[in-house]
């Protein structure tokens, strides 16, 4: 049977489909439109940026870290410029066999690997890792020719930091190393504008200056913008701004006096501060044993870190910003000074030294059984009494002593500008219920206040606290923050501004009170327990010697060192002021377990201002005998301090002058201090 078609039906359908078709075409087209018009004209900025960025790089230009010199322009810190070889891991084969191929062009080794492993785990992996440091011309040539083998690695030029003492002075400097996880996280808490100029960074102060003054030395990044082709490779640079190098910072140190210290201390563990009284800059500020900050600039290997950090004499411990001593005697001329200005002693007050000073049942020693007869406060100082002191300390109270002493810096931080200063134990009712957890040991004992009265006890202070508060009290109260830098030389101008050291309060000391004290702190030099060690000075200095227990003796025993163990043995401290009427030096200084005050820590107090009075350097004789604890006077002809070499100097060197504030002649020095107003009382 026939089939007829509707020819009119059919061709309504293939309308339909027409219709439908085109309606598709169009709406296809308009969403084709509409995305071309999003991306033409509403994302237009955004994608051009996007493709500006994909032509062109901004690569960070790292900026010359600053120097660090001392008052006198030797320069202590500074940057040389270095080959690198730096494997970028995830554009490398795998980093073993990488690196063992390499080892076949270049010298790589096993410290090198450990390294390159450290900072493998401490990095992300997209970043560019050094496998050697300090490259060769002849190793650089022999890489680059076979470059073509070893894709992700290649050769940088880095600046790196140099210390060229070496240890000399590395407490007050610290060091720099490469960035961690836990400085990367503390960056990215920075301001935007303070994180976009660490771009490219890699290197950060740890410690010290290098770690306080930072920003002051990093200096503003540059950048160069270079067009790239599609492989990532630079084509040619359309634009450039060079970075800014660091401030220059000058500090207050004499890095030779610095040195001389350390030189006397051998290899002794102590810590010495001088500061000048009338404005709070620190001329010396020493800690021994030092380590080499060079150690640390490319990565620390692990044998070096161990020695260092596993030394039972704990090289890496700034003692003298962190270490705490028991002052011993030299505590008792500001005991002194604090019951002067309660009234709980006037000057002519005499107490009866007996050798003993009996308080419940427990007998507290003085000089033997003996004792010192009458005493008042000036031979109470310059005889050094412990019945005077065990008998303030009892009418004082531990409250009293703590409210008059801590003012003038003990049991607080002194506001020095570098970071991790502790605060040390000026120890109060208050301070005892903070610290301890049982209501029986929160109780204070009448008993405990006694031998607070001659430094031991609870008492506990940096030597940076000692030298601070000698400081104060021989400047007739005025105060200052002590100040390791001087000033901020700006790189571009030249230009040097004076850090600002503004005095703080002053307290209310009576001038005749000081003077009090200050004769008494000369009579130590010339009747009392330093007498030996200042024979024959040219110049009047005042001081007070200190024996600080470092372990417990028992009621009926007597200290014997030769019994103990080295580290057992009592601590020497002095604490010192020259010139004695109108000081321009105030030093306190410690060794450890060396005994009697006089015998180690006064002779280098003698040879400070040898150097610093008289530009006198201790001869080689001398020099020996310090080191070990044996001199008292100076022996043999002192040398010229200023024609001293430093550490590592080469003969022939030019050598800085000395410091122009106490004169360039002893003559000159001497009249210099003779001619200081004194200070404001």
């Amino acid at each position: 049977m026939t089939e007829l078609k509707d020819l009119q039906q059919e061709i309504s359908r293939f309308q339909g489909r027409l219709l439908a078709a085109a309606l598709f075409v169009l709406v296809a087209f308009g969403l084709l439109l509409s995305r071309l018009v999003v991306l033409q004209v509403y994302r237009h900025d955004e994608l051009a940026t996007q493709a500006e960025a994909n032509r062109i790089a901004v690569v960070p230009i790292v900026p010359n870290r600053g120097l660090i010199v001392d008052r006198n322009g030797v320069v202590l810190a500074t940057n040389y410029s270095a080959y690198t070889l730096e494997i970028t891991p995830t554009r490398s084969a795998p980093v073993d066999a990488l690196i063992d191929q390499l080892a076949s062009v270049i010298e790589i080794t096993p410290r090198d690997r450990k390294r390159f492993k450290r900072q493998l785990e401490e990095s992300k992996s997209f970043e560019s890792l050094p496998i050697r440091t300090k490259l060769s011309d002849e190793e650089v040539a022999r890489f680059m020719a076979q470059r073509f083998r070893f894709p992700g690695v290649e050769v940088k030029a880095r600046l790196f930091r140099s210390y060229p003492l070496g240890e000399t002075g590395s407490h007050l400097l610290g060091y720099i190393g490469r960035i961690n996880q836990t400085e990367k996280k503390a960056i990215e808490e920075w301001t935007d504008e303070d994180q976009a100029n660490y771009k490219g960074t890699e290197y950060i102060g740890k410690l010290g200056l290098e770690q306080s003054y930072e920003q002051t030395l990093h200096g503003i990044t540059g950048f160069e913008q270079v067009e790239t082709s599609a492989g990532g490779r630079a084509v040619r640079r359309l634009d450039s701004q060079a970075a800014t190098p660091g401030n220059k910072l000058v500090l207050s140190i004499d890095i030779r006096l610095q040195a001389l210290v350390e030189e006397m201390f051998g290899d002794r563990r102590g810590a010495l501060v001088a500061i000048d009284p009338r404005s709070g800059e620190v001329l010396a500020f020493v800690s021994k044993p030092t380590f080499d900050p060079n150690l640390f600039v490319d990565g620390i290997d692990l044998e070096s870190w161990r020695d260092l950090n596993e030394s039972i004499e704990k090289p890496l411990l700034n003692r003298a910003l962190r270490g705490t001593y028991p002052p011993g005697s030299t505590f008792k001329p500001f005991m002194a000074m604090a019951a002067l200005t309660t009234g709980k002693r006037s000057a002519s007050q005499v107490v009866i030294d007996g050798g003993t000073f009996q308080f419940g049942n427990h007998t507290f020693r003085s000089h033997g059984d003996g004792g010192l007869g009458p005493v008042d406060m000036f031979r109470s100082i310059v005889k050094s009494s412990n019945v005077y002191y065990y008998s303030l300390a009892n009418e004082m109270g531990v409250d009293l002593m703590h409210e008059q002493l801590s003012p003038m810096g003990f049991g607080r931080r002194t506001g020095i500008d570098v970071e991790g200063e502790v605060t040390g134990v000026l120890p109060s009712t208050e301070w005892k219920r903070r610290m301890y957890k049982k209501p029986e040991q929160q109780r204070w004992y009448a008993g405990e206040t006694i031998s607070l009265g001659i430094g031991q006890g609870y008492n506990n202070f940096t030597m940076l606290q000692l030298a601070s508060a000698t400081a104060t009290l021989v400047a007739g109260g005025q105060r200052f923050k002590p100040r390791l830098v001087r000033e901020i030389e700006d790189v571009i101008s030249r230009e040097r501004t004076r850090v600002s050291n503004e005095a703080l309060e002053p307290l209310p000391f009576k001038p005749e009170h000081v003077d009090l004290i200050s004769r008494a702190l000369y009579g130590v030099t010339q009747e009392g327990t330093s007498t030996r060690v200042f024979v024959g000075a040219p110049y009047r200095s005042g001081g007070k010697t200190g024996t600080a227990q470092a372990v417990s003796i028992r009621q009926n025993e007597k200290y014997n060192a030769a019994k103990l163990e080295e580290h057992q043995r009592d601590h020497s401290l002095y604490i010192a002021v020259a010139p004695v009427d109108k000081p321009t030096i105030a030093l306190a200084v410690v060794v450890e377990n060396a005994g009697f005050g006089a015998e180690a820590a006064a002779p280098i107090a003698r040879r400070v201002f040898d150097f610093l009075l008289l530009d006198q350097y201790p001869s080689e004789e001398d020099m020996a005998a310090t080191r070990i604890g044996k001199s008292s006077t100076p022996i043999g002809k002192p040398r010229k301090a200023s024609e001293m070499l430093l550490p590592g100097q080469p003969a022939g060197a030019a050598v800085a002058s000395v410091p122009a504030t106490l004169g360039t002649t002893p003559a000159q020095r001497l009249a210099a201090a003779e001619s200081t107003p004194a200070p404001a009382r």
